[in-house]
């Protein structure tokens, strides 16, 4: 929680607004019962929590327990009211959920629930446990709940690299952030293992697995490690929002952390590599800060380029980095940073400017160490790298901006402006308000030039007032002694305001440069958020580097093994060797090379790497007219962000097209099996059949009857007209994934299309009976007859296998505004409900029971595509009537008007 800027004295508005959330009673309360593995009990703590509140009143129910055998678990849900189980049939079996209405209608003032990470059954409102307790606590229904720190997603990969299991079910780690209250239920892992060989946790079988993998004394011990860490942390997080909203200044000593302070010292880096060392040894998070003071202004362009190389090299090493403005002495901003942000250590470099410098402005580390209280402060001497030496005084010293002779005149010419106007209204105004003319024409001028004119101005000013205010008039002597009072308070008053007014002037124009800054980057990270392609970021960040450094761009990613062009601004597509050996070697060492770096200065461009948490993933070149440095130190600094910026929108669209290939390779793996298995099983029974029948008639043609040849010459056409079906099916979907469908439509008669289909079914429906309701005066519709008879011959096919035999299969057909509906019913089981979208999905088959039908799985998919290529939709439902299924085609009328038939 950063709060920068905010005065410690007063309560942090977040942190009062968080306890306020949490108070409200609107709302349930939410405990979580956290432990480092199974076993460890917690949910025989969560139940031992309920029985307390029960007995002192509490309206406790248990919504769902898994007491996965154990008897001792089970002995303590004697006693508690249970709510029924909600059953879910899935696949021919029955999965028990707990049951969220019922929970909600019975309204218990506390809940016990079980396993937070549990998926629920398909068909369920919400597909996770987690949020069924989010809509509980959202009635306002107070929960109890075990989690294993396994589950928690930020940690899952920690925890696969530890245990070397990847845990599918995780909770957000939002979920324990809003928890009310964490326990740890922990157990040593050595009695952990004893419990596991007990019985204790699973059947022997499953225990004797889990010892040789799972549940290693090493195992145990780095996940116990991750559970105490992590509620640590939630400890630490509540701890500081106690401190900020009450106002507490800190700190307190519950936990470590380190503050390293940032400034244009060439020892900057040495202070960051020390503070990240002090933080490794305390076990402690660090922040590294810097602060914006009136002095930023006058940084000379390498010393800011020193503060910003101090922060990104904080920010790699893994500390927080934040920037504050300042508006007191540093020393009291850094002191109410660390109060606020509950800071135990502030390291800060040693001071190397003069005795009279500190005298006149002040010493930094003389103030944090006289104002620290109880925070320590570590005072590290160090050493400038990357810099020849130097004087410490050379060294601080800012640059000197260079003289200019206007704004003095125009504080002298506004100094003038009030004494004319003065000495214009003194007979109105009196002599008395003659001093505020001037101080105004004073602050004039400090608001508008800054303090060296203003000072000027008050010299001035000084000067005027005594010449033409203070007795004697119009000499500089001044007679009466209580006029030098006045004329010094004028003096005084008029250089202080002149000072606090310059001060402001200059916090301001820093504040603009910074929201100027900051409007650019972010309207540059709105345009990357719109660009979907990978061709539109390197583009948009091409053009974006070119348009705020005024420079030429090219961006540079590896292409088979070496780095090519991939964009530029303007557009250019070759680089010379000496440019291409500059961003290579630039991308291979993490470094800038060519124009004006220290490696490979010869070539054209000047060529940086553009890294992300990840790695190096490309390089950026930039040319501009001239000679000299390409990039300002304030130019490179906005470099940086910007290249982090593309460079990060470079790896997400990466990462997407990543995604999109995995699932495009696993559903092409699946179709594969799929065609795979089916072939296997539908080409080789026909085939089988064929070969045993033909063989049967060649080796026994003698001794075989007339009828039993017969039903072998049956057999074989039998099987030949299904093994043709299933090759016309695979070679329909060919041509419609190949968009080779070209629907050759005509006016054809319903009915007499629905009588070809049916002599065609005639030997597959054998066994069924057959109703055709369809009216003899429906109109002529715009088909395809080849296709649309395949639909038909497709759908009659598919309720022969599914409807049992002598049950009837129905086609109907009716108008209906400007649409025919054809349907194919049959008495079947019906659909499942999770299957009435799927049917239609390349080779995907309802199976039922223990038996599985012939087919291929692609006759639904490909009467889709048939009906759709020729204007129509085909839908799948189970019949209201009784069982069975049913498939609906919708046809358009011809001739009819749109709108009518929308």
């Amino acid at each position: 929680m950063s709060e920068t800027g905010r005065d410690p004295s007063r309560p942090s508005p977040d942190a009062l607004l968080l306890a306020a959330r949490r108070a409200d009673r609107a709302r349930g309360r939410l405990k979580i019962f956290l432990g480092a593995a199974p076993g460890v009990g917690k949910t025989y703590e969560m139940l031992t929590t309920g029985r307390a509140r029960r007995r002192a009143g509490l309206d406790v129910v248990v919504g769902v327990v898994e007491t996965h055998g154990r008897a001792e678990t089970e002995a303590l849900l004697d006693g508690f009211e249970i709510v029924p189980r909600r059953r879910v049939p899935y696949h021919g079996t029955v999965l028990e959920e707990m049951d969220l209405d019922a929970l909600l209608a019975r309204r218990p003032a506390l809940a016990l629930v079980d396993e937070l990470a549990h998926t629920n059954a398909p068909g369920s409102r919400h597909p996770k446990r987690y949020q069924d307790v989010e809509e509980l606590l959202d009635a306002g229904i107070d929960v109890h709940t075990t989690l294993n720190i396994q589950h928690v997603e930020s940690l899952n990969d920690v925890v696969a690299q530890i245990t070397r299991i990847r845990v599918r079910e995780t909770v957000p780690d939002g979920i324990l952030d809003r928890a009310d209250d964490i326990e740890v239920i922990d157990l040593n892992p050595d009695d952990l293992i004893q419990r596991l060989q007990d019985g204790k946790v699973y059947v022997p079988a499953n225990a004797e697995r889990a010892l040789r993998h799972y549940f290693s004394r090493g195992n145990l011990t780095a996940l116990r490690e991750l559970a105490l860490r992590r509620t640590a942390d939630r400890v630490d997080d509540e701890l500081l929002s106690h401190m900020r909203a009450n106002a507490i200044s800190g700190p307190w000593g519950a936990g470590e952390r380190v503050l390293v302070c940032i400034d244009d010292d060439p020892r900057a880096a040495g202070l960051v590599r020390y503070a990240r060392r002090l933080a490794d040894r305390l076990h402690a998070p660090w922040t590294a800060l810097s602060v914006e003071g009136p002095r930023t202004a006058s940084l000379s362009e390498a010393a800011r380029d020193r503060v910003a190389a101090a922060l990104r090299l904080a920010d790699r090493l893994g500390g927080d980095t934040v920037t504050i403005p300042g508006g007191r002495r540093i020393a009291d901003d850094i002191l109410a940073h660390a109060r606020s942000a509950n800071v135990s250590h502030v390291v800060v470099g040693k001071a190397t400017r003069s005795r009279l410098f500190e005298l006149v402005n002040g010493s930094v580390v003389h103030d944090l160490v006289r104002r620290s209280g109880p925070i320590s402060v570590h005072v590290v001497a160090g050493e400038a790298q990357g810099e020849a030496a130097s004087p410490p005084a050379a060294r601080a010293a800012p640059a000197r901006p260079s003289f200019r002779p206007q704004p003095y005149l125009v504080a002298l010419l506004a100094t003038a402006a009030g004494l004319g106007l003065a000495l214009l209204l003194q007979p109105y105004a009196g002599v008395e308000n003659a001093d505020l003319f001037l101080l105004t024409a004073v602050v004039a001028v400090a608001v508008r030039y800054g303090l060296g004119p203003s000072l000027a101005a008050v010299v001035a000013a000084s000067l005027a007032y005594n010449f033409f205010f203070l007795p004697p008039l119009y000499t500089f002597t001044i007679a009466d002694p209580t006029n030098i009072a006045a004329f010094l308070l004028f003096a005084g008053v008029a250089g202080l305001v002149s000072n606090l007014a310059a001060r402001s002037q200059r916090l301001a124009v820093i504040a603009q440069a910074r929201a100027r800054a900051t409007e650019r980057l972010y309207g540059f990270s709105r345009k990357l958020a719109g660009c979907a392609t990978l061709d539109d970021v390197l583009w948009a960040t091409c053009a974006q580097v070119a348009a705020m450094l005024r420079v030429r761009v090219v961006l540079l990613l590896p292409e088979a093994g070496s780095l090519a062009v991939q964009a530029g601004y303007p557009p250019e597509d070759q680089l010379d060797g000496a440019d291409l050996a500059a961003a290579q070697w630039a991308f291979d060492n993490d470094r800038p090379a060519g124009r004006g770096a220290d490696t490979l200065p010869g070539a054209r461009r000047l060529f940086l790497p553009m890294r992300t948490g990840r790695g190096i993933i490309g390089a950026l070149g930039l040319d501009a007219d001239g000679t000299g440095p390409i990039l300002t130190p304030e130019g490179r600094r906005l470099l940086d962000a910007l290249a982090d910026m593309g460079a990060l929108a470079i790896e997400r669209v990466r990462l997407v097209e990543a995604l999109d290939r995995a699932e495009r390779d696993a559903e092409t793996d699946r179709l594969r099996q799929a065609l795979l298995t089916s072939i296997s099983h539908d080409l080789r029974t026909p085939l089988a059949a064929v070969l045993g029948a033909a063989s049967t008639l060649r080796d026994l043609d003698a001794a075989l009857a007339p009828p039993a040849k017969a039903e072998l010459v049956a057999t074989i056409v039998a099987e030949s007209e299904r093994l043709n079906r299933f090759i016309a099916n695979l070679l329909d979907m060919t041509r419609l994934e190949a968009g080779a469908v070209a629907p050759n439509v005509s006016l054809q008669d319903l009915g007499e299309t629905v009588d070809t289909a049916l002599r065609r079914t005639e030997r597959v429906l054998a066994g069924h009976r057959v109703a055709v309701a369809v009216p003899p005066d429906l109109p002529p519709l715009r088909l395809d007859p080849v296709l649309f008879e395949q639909v038909l011959v497709n759908l009659l096919d598919n309720a022969a296998k599914y409807a049992p035999e002598g049950s009837t299969v129905t086609i109907r057909a009716r108008a209906e505004g400007a649409w025919i509906l054809l349907t194919v019913e049959d008495e079947g089981d019906g659909l499942p409900e999770e299957d009435v979208e799927r049917v239609f999905d390349k080779f995907y088959r309802v199976r039922k029971g223990d038996r599985v039908r012939a087919g291929t799985g692609l006759g639904l998919a490909i009467s889709r595509g048939f009906v759709e290529a020729m204007g129509g939709t085909i839908a799948a439902a189970n019949r209201r009537d009784r069982s069975g299924a049913a498939f609906t085609l919708r046809l358009p009328v011809p001739g009819r008007p749109a709108r009518e038939a929308a």
